[in-house]
């Protein structure tokens, strides 16, 4: 069965999109043992045959209205308002309006082109270097797929048969707690840096200009209230908020003036694009868990060589877990390294006395930090993309925020209660 992992590995090495090297080393397995070829669009079929998952492209909608519709300008100018007086004021603005992003588009890559499109120029005139803003932007843009409605959530709560609302709370504190620690690498750096002191001390607060800024933010604002207020209240499923979340954005954009017919042909082709490479993702790793469950590797092999080299420690285990998935983060796209590694790793730690919600929120998170690590990190090509810089300057500039991201995962590894407390309060089954 080496020869699967050797074309799989082998293909991605190279540079093969991620999707058809999943889907060749299944190929590969159906070819070596004479399977009726048929199986491949049958498991692929298989594979999307969810209601759950529906979701997916239906938030990527709701993101893109949102994005095109100007609304991610409208909350930019409210957390100016509200914090731009702060030493480093912009910095924390920057992370404050990922945060809210997040809320409404629950993607990491989309959170850094919204967000990032409007503040790294004004990032630059306060005093911050080009690195150290793109650095910044990159790196709150993983709280996007973290603070709830997120798309690797419904996918691994798919897969894994985990309650999806269950993982929409779990993901609060832990994305308020990142967005609270780069605020404060923010901070420091900004004392340290006098250019962004000297700016600070220029802007003052305005009570009656940030109540403005509010009431013209107030719709964007009330977005992820109706979608988790919805799905917690019982009202709706996920599938369900993120049709309403459509129809909700579609007369919010056109009541505010910012959202035009003649965008939505645009708004709809880049929802099409991105659903179809996630969705096709999704179908080519069923094939390859079918394979994975087919063989028995998975349990034979992968799983027994995991259990052994955890040797039975609960504290073992979760190191290994957050150290292989942040290397898996960075060289694989979330979506499919779910679907393979999830049933394989995650079963061992349950065996050990883990929660099975702490377990899901922390396999999330490693992976959405990967969006930031070094070398294939989407968030940080993203933000190439918006500031111009190249690779290096990128990571030289999100080094010391992606630090503290890293930092955190373990403390979210062995504190446990930062990610079930919430759900637990609101009478959740972790």
């Amino acid at each position: 069965m080496s020869i699967v992992f050797v074309v799989l590995f082998g293909l991605m090495l190279i540079g093969v999109p991620v999707a058809f090297a999943i889907m060749s080393s299944g190929v590969a397995y159906l070819a070596i043992t004479d399977t009726n070829v048929a199986v491949l669009a049958q498991r692929m079929v298989y594979g999307m045959n969810s209601f759950t998952l529906l979701a997916v492209p239906l938030f990527i909608l709701v993101g893109n209205l949102m994005d095109f519709g100007g609304i991610s300008r409208r909350l930019t100018d409210w957390a100016k308002s509200l914090l731009g007086w702060l030493p480093g004021g912009l910095g924390v603005v920057t992370v404050f309006s990922c945060a809210i992003f997040a809320a409404l588009t629950g993607s990491g890559p989309a959170t850094v082109a919204a967000i990032g499109s409007i503040m790294l120029p004004a990032m630059t005139k306060a005093g911050y270097s080009k690195e150290t803003s793109a650095g910044l932007v990159a790196s709150a843009g993983a709280l996007g797929p973290i603070i709830p409605p997120s798309i690797p959530m419904i996918v691994y709560g798919v897969t894994m048969n985990l309650s999806i609302p269950a993982m929409f709370v779990a993901g609060i504190i832990p994305g308020l707690v990142i967005a609270a620690a780069l605020s404060v690498v923010n901070v420091i750096f900004a004392y340290r840096n006098p250019e962004v002191l000297k700016f600070a001390g220029t802007v003052k607060f305005d009570g009656a200009y940030c109540l403005k800024m509010f009431w013209k933010a107030l719709g964007a604002l009330g977005l992820p209230v109706l979608i988790l207020g919805g799905i917690y209240g019982g009202i709706f499923t996920p599938t369900e908020s993120a049709a309403i979340g459509i129809v909700y954005a579609l007369i919010l954009g056109f009541a505010l003036g910012e959202l035009k017919v003649k965008d939505l042909p645009k708004i709809l082709i880049s929802s099409l694009k991105t659903s179809t490479m996630v969705n096709f993702i999704i179908a080519a790793a069923s094939l390859f868990s079918w394979v994975v469950s087919k063989s028995q590797i998975g349990v034979k092999t992968i799983s027994q060589a995991f259990i052994s080299m955890v040797a039975g420690s609960r504290t073992i285990y979760l190191l290994a877990l957050v150290v292989i998935l942040l290397i898996v983060g960075c060289l694989m796209d979330n979506i499919a390294a779910t679907l393979i590694l999830a049933p394989i790793m995650i079963p061992v730690g349950i065996k050990l006395g883990c929660s099975p919600l702490h377990l899901g929120m922390l396999f999330c998170i490693c992976l959405v930090v990967g969006f930031v690590t070094p070398p294939f990190g989407y968030n940080l090509f993203t933000a190439i993309s918006i500031s111009g810089l190249n690779f290096k300057q990128i990571v030289r500039g999100s080094l010391p925020f992606l630090m503290v991201e890293i930092a955190l995962l373990f403390v979210f590894a062995f504190i446990p209660g930062i990610i079930t407390w919430l759900p637990v309060l609101m009478g959740f089954k972790i």
